[in-house]
């Protein structure tokens, strides 16, 4: 039990380590333009790869039909944000379409 603790630990002082080495730094050096400029586009990135996958591969493949429930949800969801523009309000909307596509069995 003390070696998952030790493993824990050692893992959280490197997380922490690396983040709050470059916050240090950040504030330190002067970074290029075309730095800042290509660090601007690391969120929507890091986000499309995380959603994409969940939303088009089901059961290892591709399905774009309407049988896959998660799509059908992401699309809802995807309105909703266009016309809220509340996060909020999006998740909720998505999740509820989800859970609703769910128990209808449109899977």
């Amino acid at each position: 039990m003390n070696n998952i603790w030790f493993v824990m630990l050692i893992g959280g002082l490197i997380t922490f380590g690396m983040r709050f080495s470059l916050i240090y730094l950040f504030g330190k050096f002067e970074v290029p333009e075309t730095l800042k400029k290509a660090l601007h586009y690391v969120p929507p990135a890091v986000l499309s790869a995380i959603i994409f996958p969940e939303l088009f591969i089901q059961d290892g493949e591709l399905n774009f039909q309407f049988t896959n429930f998660r799509l059908l949800a992401g699309i809802v969801a995807i309105i909703t944000a266009w016309f809220t523009r509340n996060i909020m309000i999006t998740i909720l909307v998505g999740m509820a379409a989800l859970f609703i596509l769910n128990a209808l069995g449109v899977n």
